[in-house]
This record gives C-alpha cells, sequence and structure tokens, in this order.
C-alpha cells in the first residue's frame, strides 16, 4: 500500500529524521578500533529514547536491537553484538526512530581508521550511486528510473547490486510501498507523485550479487565473503518539489573533524 503523505506530514517526519541523522553522529563519534558493536547501539538507543523518539528497529518482526551494524561482507541487518571493530573494517549503520506517530531510516557506512583503497571507493562509489538515484526522484518520473541510474552507476565499476533487498516507502509504518529496488529499467514502476517519502538505499557488493542469511534469521551477507556498502537516503515529493528530508550534516560534521 502506498500512504501519500500531507505536507504536514511530512514536516513531521522532519523531525523523526533529524533525530536519526543526529543518532548516526553520536554513533560516528565513537567509531574506531576497539569499539563494540553492542555499545554503539545501547549509546543509540538511549539518544533516540531521550529525544522522545523510539527505535524503529528494536524488536520489529523480532529484530533485538536499535541499530542494524553490518561489518564488512555483511550486507545488511546485522545484530550487534560483542565484536570489537578493526583497523580496517567497514561498518554500515542503520537507524530508524519514530516519534509523533512517523518513523524515519536511514544507513551510513563508515571507514574504521585506514581502510584499503579498494574498499575505500567501493563506499565512495557506493554513496554517489545513492545520490545518482536521488537525481532521478522527481515527480512524474518512474521508480525504474531511480533503480536504473543506481545500477548504471555501480555496474560500470564491477561492482554488483544486491536484488533481494531494496529500499521502501516509510511513514506511519516502518516499510510502506512502493518497493524501491537498486536494480531495474527506466520508465519502470509507480509514477513519482506529491506526497510520496521513499527510502533509497543501494546496497552494492564488491564481488557477487548473490547473498545469504544466517542461521539467526536477520544477518545477510555476500555469498563471496567480499564487503558491500549499504547507503541510504529519505526523500519526499512536496509541493515546492524534492526534498531530502534525511541529512548527513551531523555525520559528516564529526568525521570532518576528526
Amino acid at each position: 500500500m502506498i500512504h501519500l503523505k500531507t505536507e504536514r506530514e511530512i514536516d513531521i517526519m522532519k523531525e523523526s529524521a533529524s533525530i536519526v541523522g543526529r543518532t548516526l553522529a553520536e554513533v560516528a563519534k565513537l567509531i574506531k578500533p576497539g569499539i563494540r558493536c553492542k555499545t554503539l547501539d545501547s549509546v543509540a538507543e538511549t539518544y533516540i529514547r531521550d529525544n522522545g523518539a523510539v527505535p524503529s528497529f528494536k524488536n520489529y518482526n523480532g529484530f533485538p536491537a536499535t541499530l542494524c551494524i553490518s561489518v564488512n561482507d555483511v550486507v545488511v541487518h546485522g545484530i550487534p553484538g560483542q565484536y570489537e571493530l578493526q583497523e580496517g573494517d567497514i561498518v554500515s549503520v542503520d537507524c530508524g526512530a519514530k516519534k509523533n506517530g512517523f518513523h524515519a531510516d536511514y544507513c551510513y557506512t563508515f571507514c574504521v581508521g585506514h581502510v584499503a583503497e579498494e574498499i575505500r571507493n567501493l563506499c565512495d562509489r557506493t554513496k554517489q550511486a545513492l545520490y545518482q538515484g536521488i537525481e532521478q526522484a522527481v515527480e512524474g518520473n518512474r521508480i525504474g528510473d531511480i533503480s536504473n541510474a543506481i545500477q548504471t552507476y555501480v555496474e560500470k565499476y564491477g561492482y554488483s547490486v544486491v536484488r533481494e533487498m531494496i529500499g521502501h516507502g516509510c511513514g506511519r509504518n516502518l516499510h510502506e510501498g512502493p518497493e524501491v529496488p537498486n536494480y531495474g529499467f527506466k520508465g519502470n514502476g509507480p509514477k513519482l507523485k506529491k506526497g510520496l517519502v521513499i527510502c533509497i538505499e543501494p546496497m552494492v557488493n564488491l564481488g557477487r550479487k548473490e547473498i545469504k542469511i544466517e542461521p539467526d534469521g536477520w544477518t545477510t551477507r555476500t555469498i563471496d565473503g567480499l564487503p558491500s556498502a549499504h547507503y541510504e537516503h529519505m526523500v519526499a515529493i512536496r509541493d515546492k518539489g524534492t526534498e531530502l528530508i534525511s541529512t548527513y550534516e551531523y555525520i559528516e560534521e564529526v568525521l570532518n573533524n576528526r
């Protein structure tokens, strides 16, 4: 089901999105070799609740944590545990928060210390692919225009796009229609209309596109053990045009001050 939002509802969602951005910035302050993933999760939950919101992911279909923390070959849905981040790791941190009845949900991939150039390039290009998709998120275009832009950009570097995990609508429910794949054909899929809020989130693998899910039912890894990067933003189609209602501003302020 696709739920179009009013201008007022989108403004409410921006407050939830701001909390997510600031939560990810708190996490960014702590990311370094030796930090436990469980510690990052605890800090995030405390920050979200202290700001009058609730974690969107915790207990969602049984997920046990506030953050999805996915290290190296984990594509998505990593469960934070006692693992200590290591020099050279990459870690995607996906966060959701709900305030005043509306969810926000987005993700950033961090480099831990010195990361090999090949893997840093994967991160940079996955992030750029996200913005390539966002450029196509305008009223009158179709979901396939976003999908094709992402796929075309990353495949020219020899990377592969995960098929099974995709973007989505967001609002009163964490996951709403339409589905937003990161691969596909121009001109396909639902038309973008005013009031639509979608999460665009390329998940891009250094190697093969295939994935496997571990026995915990959540942790999703690349089939070949090579790294994967994941970035996500929230886009709203508004009366005044397309607006990015999520922000990396707080995260990148932390990273730039290191």
